[in-house]
């Protein structure tokens, strides 16, 4: 089974919109580094994907080897996004969940397959596991997610609607 990693946000959209088991079922198992852990779970308790991390049984949080590499590039991104990038390359993970530019541009520049919260939503929605793209991108929006309206364009296009 290949390795994935992810990165705070991916889980914090999936599960805002009900869709956090997406991920279980895509990927049977998902790595995440312990300052994610810490970012969702401990400062985000009560809030979105807090709770979903903890009854995850197919979550393993693992910490990277690489301090140094992990607090350089922290300098640049957070610390959970540094975690998630560092810990990816040391694992050599087929897939990095991640959403933002910066990090994941990063991530691209180091050699990662990279793929975001609006990527796992396209392939639910091409295997026919969700109904609407536009209703959960709509209902992601409205529970506080800042998606450009040019990108939702693009993939709701891509998906056929």
């Amino acid at each position: 089974m290949s390795i994935v990693v992810s990165d705070a946000s991916p889980l914090i959209n999936l599960a805002r919109v009900e869709q956090f088991e997406l991920l279980a079922a895509f990927y049977g198992q998902v790595i995440i580094p312990p300052a994610v852990y810490d970012e969702v779970v401990v400062q985000g308790q009560g809030r979105e994907g807090s709770v979903e991390i903890q009854n995850a049984s197919w979550i393993d949080v693992c910490e990277p080897q690489d301090d140094l590499a992990v607090r350089v590039l922290a300098a640049e991104l957070g610390m959970g996004e540094a975690s998630a990038i560092i810990l990816a390359q040391e694992r050599q993970a087929a897939l990095l969940l991640i959403d933002e530019i910066r990090g994941r541009r990063v991530a691209q520049q180091l050699g990662l397959k990279v793929l975001g919260t609006l990527g796992i939503l396209a392939r639910a929605k091409r295997e026919g596991r969700i109904p609407s793209l536009r209703q959960i991108l709509d209902l992601l929006r409205a529970r506080g997610t800042w998606i450009g309206e040019e990108l939702c364009e693009e993939v709701l296009r891509f998906v056929g609607e």
